[in-house]
């Protein structure tokens, strides 16, 4: 039916949408790491050379530096689930993929289904396994991070 091909293609150009802007992100934390990066060294330089600073400023360069620190832990948390995402994503394309050749083979008859259509059936069943398999890993992997960071 052409109301499923028009779900299928507004399902893979959100996915495409959603991982453009996955990928939009995961290239601004990398700029954020650099000048959170850039910012801890003078901090520490700061810390180091600064002999005669009085110990409310060294308080404050030091509650700065921890600040710095969680700021990345939590920026290297956001890519980590932005990562899971992304291989979710490539997931459900293989999934759709997969549904639609699979769809090819089970629409013909039986009679007129010779071996090797047989076989590929099975064959992609057996991937489409693999697929279901491999999202399951990602969602207890996801649900493990969630608990742990409670």
């Amino acid at each position: 039916p052409s109301w499923e091909c028009t779900l299928s293609r507004e399902a893979q150009t959100k996915r495409f949408c959603k991982a453009q802007a996955i990928q939009r992100r995961l290239e601004e934390i990398e700029v954020t790491f650099r000048e959170l990066e850039q910012q801890g060294i003078k901090l520490e330089k700061l810390l180091r050379d600064e002999d005669g600073t009085p110990a409310a400023q060294k308080t404050q360069w030091m509650n700065q530096l921890l600040y710095l620190v969680q700021k990345k832990n939590s920026l290297m948390s956001e890519e980590s689930d932005l990562m899971i995402t992304v291989q979710e994503l490539k997931l459900e394309e293989e999934q759709w993929q997969l549904d639609q050749k699979l769809r090819h083979y089970m629409s013909k008859e039986e009679p007129q289904k010779t071996a090797e259509d047989r076989a590929a059936e099975q064959e992609i069943l057996a991937q489409l396994l693999e697929v279901v398999n491999k999202r399951n890993v990602l969602i207890h992997i996801q649900e493990e991070k969630r608990l742990s960071e409670l």
